[in-house]
Order: C-alpha cells, then structure tokens, then sequence
C-alpha cells in the first residue's frame, strides 16, 4: 500500500534529503508542517528535486550603468558620430549585426553566439520618468516597481512566494556575499554563496564540527562559555510567542531557515566537490562564478534562479579603455559558459538575462566618458528555444527625439521579466500580474520550453 506521504518521487527524495539532514535532532515545528512541506511541494510549479529537469533563469546584473550606444553600436548613425567625437566606435570596428547595428569590438563572444542563433539583442529597454540615481534605478529594476513607487520584496522573491511554495532552499542562489533586493520575498527564499567549501556552519569552540555546531543552536551541546554571555546560547533558550506577519513564530522561523542552511550546505558542498567543468574559462570574476554555477547545474540541484553580478560599468572617464575590457570579460565568460553547459548537457535547459541600472546619455562629456542615462539595450543568452536576432526598433539619436539628453525607451523592462517568467520558467499569467503588479505585454522572445 502506497503511503500517502510519498505520493511522488520528488517527496520521497525531498523527505529522504530533509530527514537525513536533521535526523540527530527533530526541532518541534517539524512535526507541526512535515505534512504541508509535502502538500504544497507536490503543488510547486518549478521544482524538481533532483533538479535534472525544468528550466533554469540565469540572471547577470552589469552594475554601474552599461553604455548601450557603445555596446550595440548604430554604426551608420551621424547622429551617434556627431555627439561622441572621441568614444564613438568607428564603422570598421563593430561586429555587425545587420545593415545599422553591431557589437562592440571588444564582445566577440556574444558575436559567437550570435551567429550561432544563440542571442537575443532587445532595444531601447527601460521604463517610464527615468531615475539617474545608481541607488533608486537598482531598486526599480530590482523590484520591478514604478518610479514612484517604493517595494521592500524583489521581483524573483515575489515568484519564489507565488510560484516555489514549499521548494528547497536552493531554489535561488545568488553567487556572493549578500542576497540581491530581487530575491526578497515575504516567506524568505533563496542563499548566497561564494565558496562552496566555507558555505557551512561554523563550530566556533567547537573544533568547527558543522554538526555540534548547529546541534547547539537547539541546545543540544552543553554551552561552553559564560551563562548569559551569548557564547552557546541556543535557540531553545529563546522564549516568547513573537510571530511574524505570516503567523509564523519567530522559533519555527528560525528553526527552518537554519534546517534549510544545513541541508543547502551539505548538498552544495558534495555537488561542487563532484562534478568538472568540461572546458576552459577565461580569467576574472565573472568566469569564476560561472564556472560554479555550471558545476551546481550539472549536479542536479534543483536551482530555477541563479544570480551573478559583474562590476565597473560607471564609466564617467576614459570609457573605451574600461567598458571595452568590461564586455570583454562579459562576452568571453559567457561564451565559456555556454559551451561549459552544452558539453555537460545542460544548455538547452538554461536561458541568461543580462540588465543594467541604466544606459548612459547619448553626449560624451568633457573626461572621454558618459554620465547616467536612460534605456539601453538588454542581452538574452539561450538555446534552441531563445529567438535569435534584434528585437525591437533601435531607439531614435536625433537631438528632437531625445529626453533631456536621453534615450527614450521603447520596451519596458517588465515587459522582458514576464516574458522569462511565462513563457520560459512556465509560471501562470495571472501569477504573473501578481509578480509584476499588473499585465505586462510579452516579447516574441521564447519557443516552447523544455
């Protein structure tokens, strides 16, 4: 007789990984909501335990404002040549694209991939009363709010909540020291990391024994410093009825995220310990982090969101010296990447979405540089299922079409996140709209998914 608990393979796996993770000590909420793990993860719309299915949204945030004009360069425009006498980059430089459009010298990579029908170049992306602020625009594309709007929870932790109930604590990993405002949501979801070795609990006067360590935090080892000093307390010292606006107590809150902690840690470790990259990657950050996140994608964790982040984009002096080198990095690590994942098998299964604060004004200034902007272009990496090509008209240079100095946006950004999130990661319309706030109109962007 089948028992109802393990109705699917999944839960089967899901208790096993879960029971074995904690089966020295049973925290009390655990036997409040075993049941309820199991009932809503037979809902879950994305996951899969053993993560060897589904498909899986990279997201690359290129942090300080990426120049769009000298990324996908209008290589026929008099316009774009009459406002950037220095920057501007010549005709005979660009990676072509079409008849009007090609890349910067410096992103062979993407041009790679490009031919071989693997990119999606999206115009003029922006929103609304555009915000210059490094601060304020992060927020917006983070949240995916208006401009006079003000949102705590991201817009990738707002999916987590209506579309990843009861998913494993690997379900987003943001590769760094801190979580993205993307990823806050209501019922926290997600972990970050930036080496897999030292992602783990600390048994601090406890010869660092993980176990010990987070055994103590239940009382479980008798404490080793002072009584009411804070060194060994434990969370069952605490005392209270404290809840959180979920109606959740502040011990069970506590209890699960350190239980997902623990069983985040184990499986990352043992993943990132197994399994090989199958090709060379470039030097730098980016390629590093990249190279992880293939290794967790080949070892089967079930991650429907990674993050990573790619620094030095505020390009207000010397721009050509320090953006091209910037989109170099970018377009050498991602081309790796991508062939990293289709010798392993895993590509056709992974979409990447490249965004940024803001593009930069269409004049140079006075230090060979550009100052904040508006729109900008957006980079959609995938197999077979990504449409390549350019979607979307290039936005207008002419000086009478301009706003206050900036390109005017012709695609709202929230217009590609509902695109991703229904058309490729599968989540409903209306959970959509309850994501994003409101309908947004999609892009001819994805085929059928995997």
């Amino acid at each position: 007789m089948q028992n109802p608990l393990f109705t699917t393979r999944r839960d089967f796996l899901r208790t096993t990984l879960l029971g074995g993770a904690i089966g020295w000590t049973v925290p009390s909420f655990v036997a409040n909501t075993f049941a309820s793990l199991h009932a809503s993860a037979d809902g879950a719309l994305t996951q899969i335990t053993t993560g060897k299915d589904g498909p899986i949204l990279i997201l690359i945030q290129l942090a300080g404002g990426n120049d769009g004009l000298n990324a996908v360069v209008p290589y026929t425009n008099d316009f774009y040549y009459q406002a950037r006498p220095t920057l501007a980059v010549k005709p005979n430089e660009v990676l072509k694209l079409s008849d009007t459009l090609g890349l910067n010298p410096a992103l062979t990579g993407f041009k790679s991939l490009y031919d071989a029908g693997q990119l999606a170049v999206i115009n003029g992306v922006g929103y609304p009363n555009p915000n210059r602020s490094h601060f304020r625009s992060t927020e917006i594309w983070q949240t995916a709010s208006d401009e006079n709007r003000y949102l705590t929870d991201g817009w990738i932790g707002r999916y987590f909540d209506n579309a990843c109930t009861g998913c494993d604590p690997t379900v987003g990993i943001n590769i760094g020291d801190r979580p993205p405002q993307a990823f806050s949501s209501h019922n926290p979801t997600g972990i970050s990391l930036q080496n897999p070795a030292s992602y783990r609990f600390m048994g601090a006067g406890l010869n660092d024994d993980e176990e010990a360590a987070y055994r103590s935090m239940y009382g479980d080892v008798a404490p080793s410093g002072p009584t009411g000093s804070g060194a060994g307390d434990s969370v069952s010292m605490l005392s209270g009825t404290v809840t959180l606006n979920n109606g959740q107590s502040a011990l069970d809150f506590l209890e699960r995220t350190s239980m997902d902690a623990q069983v985040s840690s184990d499986k990352i470790r043992d993943v990132a310990g197994k399994v090989k990259n199958m090709v060379a990657y470039p030097f730098g950050s980016l390629a590093n982090n990249l190279k992880l996140v293939a290794r967790l994608i080949a070892g089967g964790l079930p991650t429907r969101v990674f993050y990573v982040s790619q620094g030095g984009y505020d390009t207000h002096a010397n721009q050509r010296g320090g953006q091209d080198g910037r989109l170099k990095e970018l377009g050498a690590a991602i081309k790796a990447f991508t062939e990293d994942l289709t010798a392993m098998g895993e590509f056709q299964r992974v979409t990447m979405m490249t965004f940024s604060e803001f593009g930069r004004r269409v004049t140079e200034n006075g230090s060979r540089g550009t100052d904040h902007g508006a729109a900008a272009p957006m980079f959609i990496i995938g197999g077979d299922k990504v449409k390549n090509g350019l979607i979307g008209a290039h936005p207008s240079l002419d000086p009478k079409d301009l706003e206050d100095g900036d390109i005017k946006f012709g695609t709202d950004f929230r217009s590609v996140y509902a695109t991703l999130l229904q058309d490729w990661l599968k989540t409903p319309s209306a959970s959509t709209a309850a994501i994003l706030g409101r309908q947004f109109n999609t892009l001819p962007l994805i085929g059928q998914t995997v």
